[in-house]
């Protein structure tokens, strides 16, 4: 039967991928046991998500060429996509461990599944590792291989940047909400989540040899204004989401997060209202986290937040039609990317 679409073409590549890096981990001598194990710690983790991150590189370069991907760019193209889904996977399992989560795409975290523990974080590892096998393996040739890598690694080391900047503004046993700004939000929001747009776009502009600092400058201000909107719908959603949709539970206040709904609501806090958000942010208590919930809904942060979403996405509407094409550069890359997490619910 052929294959309708592109998410299906994209899924098709995964196992050719997969069968590369425990090929490649098999010639260490690994046992038929640790190999299924790594197998599964991949799967789980890398490949039973939405895929966005992955589709978007293939939706990119598909943007940027003025006719169909022939059948290698088309591959080059998933391929790249699943390697960014590795690295995605890679920190979200890290991530699940230092936020202390309990269920991911609607499952427990790879970590409290029964066996694997604290050996997530060797998995994790062993998975952002394979990132740069398959680079070698599969675009070595490639005249930009030199770039694509130091993409990957300069979007790394930014990521694990923001996750330090996370962490050491919202330790879970202190609370400090005077760490809590603006200013420090947008860092952490930038260089956190930063990759999931940054690289689809880069990681396409150095595929077709089109890369130049002007237009990488462009992709990078506008992705700035697209991740900081992501992840504040992340923050909205993980108090005004349902569980059920979003595939996890929210703990932002539980864990002391620097949110985007704390931010605000010290920002227009009273008085007294600062006081019950000093008693009761941080707190692995439910009670006290009802009462944060509470305050929310009477300061009205939901409507702040549709608000703030009809602004930002104005604003990012206006940057995307100042985009200069001529160096090969295309709005639509923008546009599409903007479509996609408009108003998301999950």
């Amino acid at each position: 039967m052929a294959l309708s679409t592109a998410r299906e073409k994209f899924q098709a590549i995964f196992p050719k991928l997969e069968s590369a890096v425990l090929d490649h981990a098999k010639s260490y001598q690994l046992d038929l046991s640790e190999l299924e194990r790594f197998k599964q710690s991949i799967e789980f983790n890398c490949s039973d998500g939405k895929c966005n991150r992955g589709l978007s590189v293939l939706g990119t370069m598909s943007l940027l060429q003025d006719r169909p991907l022939d059948d290698l760019q088309f591959f080059h193209a998933a391929a790249l996509g699943w390697i960014l889904e590795l690295l995605h996977g890679s920190f979200i399992m890290q991530d699940d461990i230092m936020d202390k989560s309990v269920t991911r795409r609607g499952k427990p975290c790879w970590y409290r599944v029964e066996g694997v523990g604290l050996n997530a974080i060797n998995d994790s590892m062993a998975i952002q590792s394979a990132v740069y096998y398959l680079l070698r393996e599969f675009f070595r040739f490639h005249p930009s291989y030199a770039e694509i890598v130091e993409t990957f690694l300069e979007a790394q080391f930014k990521t694990e940047i923001g996750q330090h900047s996370d962490l050491l503004t919202s330790p879970q046993d202190v609370v400090n909400l005077d760490k809590f700004s603006p200013e420090k939000y947008r860092l952490i929001a930038v260089n956190k989540t930063g990759y999931s747009f940054f690289l689809p776009v880069a990681l396409s502009l150095h595929y077709f040899e089109i890369a130049t600092p002007k237009n990488l400058k462009q992709t990078d201000e506008i992705v700035a204004l697209l991740t900081e909107y992501f992840q504040i719908q992340d923050d909205y959603l993980d108090n005004f989401g349902a569980p059920e949709t979003i595939g996890k539970i929210g703990n932002d206040i539980r864990e002391n997060k620097c949110s985007w709904l704390i931010v605000q609501a010290l920002q227009i806090a009273t008085p007294e209202q600062r006081r019950i958000l000093e008693e009761n942010y941080g707190q692995d208590d439910a009670v006290k986290e009802k009462e944060v919930k509470k305050l929310y809904d009477e300061m009205k942060l939901e409507q702040r937040y549709k608000e703030f979403e009809e602004e930002r996405v104005k604003l990012i509407r206006d940057m995307i039609d100042d985009v200069d094409e001529r160096e090969g550069l295309k709005r639509e890359v923008f546009t599409a990317m903007l479509s996609k997490i408009y108003k998301r619910s999950k």
